[in-house]
């Protein structure tokens, strides 16, 4: 575990957080049901099992945890360098912190080693409840792996990912999407109209209004520093912000097109 960066902050007894990246406690009641009493739900990029603790707790009947464990599996752009995929492999680790969280907390809950790609009914069955955090943004197909989601939904899907609010205000009609793709497995970053466009365009109705909320930093996301360089940068300014302010993710929640 030497090295390794915990995602989630959750607290395993009294007073004992993990030094998670975000503190998502904060946020949880805005972006799911209160209940979820009787549902079959899945947790779709489990990472340290926050989420999935969070549709327990709202009493479903069964909760699904799926995630890729070996984080040289993700999609990484052709060419990253064998260092920094060994770096983020290692900060990552391979999903130990979902097992120490469910075995401090005595849960039980299933997780399958998958892809968000291979979700079919046939082998993982169906859901009254699908929630996917903070994914796309990492993936090169986001509609495919959103068609796959819906293939396996019932019933309802809250969707929370990054969005580029510059993008959305510039753009406030027009479904539009910042590429990255270089040495990392970050990928798009749409506006608000892009996001929901991925959506319908995997076949799931969105309901509501988008909701805009902020992924508060945790303990063990380091402050970034003010400095001329970060503030010379979009980039350096836009992580001095977020670090500040939160990490800026709209909640969608959506059905399946019937």
């Amino acid at each position: 575990m030497a090295g390794r960066e915990w995602y989630h902050t959750i607290e395993l007894a009294p007073g004992l957080l993990t030094p998670g990246w975000f503190d998502l406690r904060p946020i949880a009641p805005e972006v799911l049901p209160d209940s979820l009493t009787g549902h079959r739900a899945l947790d779709v990029a489990a990472f340290d099992g926050f989420w999935s603790l969070e549709l327990q707790a709202r009493g479903a009947s069964e909760v699904v945890a799926i995630d890729i464990l070996d984080p040289r599996e993700w999609d990484w752009p052709v060419g990253a360098g064998e260092q920094v995929v060994e770096a983020i492999a290692q900060r990552k680790g391979s999903g130990e912190g979902y097992d120490i969280v469910m075995k401090a907390l005595g849960r039980d809950i299933e997780r399958r080693a998958m892809s968000v790609y291979d979700l079919d009914p046939e082998s993982i069955g169906k859901f009254d409840f699908v929630y996917v955090g903070s994914l796309l943004l990492h993936l090169r197909d986001p509609v495919r792996a959103l068609e796959r989601v819906r293939s396996v939904c019932t019933g309802q899907v809250v969707l929370v990912d990054s969005y580029d609010p510059l993008l959305t205000l510039l753009h406030p009609r027009r479904a539009i999407a910042s590429l990255d793709g270089e040495e990392r497995p970050w990928w798009w970053r749409p506006n608000a109209r892009g996001l929901t466009r991925m959506l319908r365009s995997a076949g799931l109705d969105v309901v509501g209004r988008p909701r805009r909320v902020r992924l508060p930093r945790g303990a063990g996301q380091p402050m970034v520093p003010i400095s001329p360089s970060v503030i010379a940068s979009r980039q350096g300014r836009v992580a001095l912000h977020t670090s500040r302010l939160g990490d800026p993710h709209l909640a969608i929640t959506a059905t399946p097109r019937r």
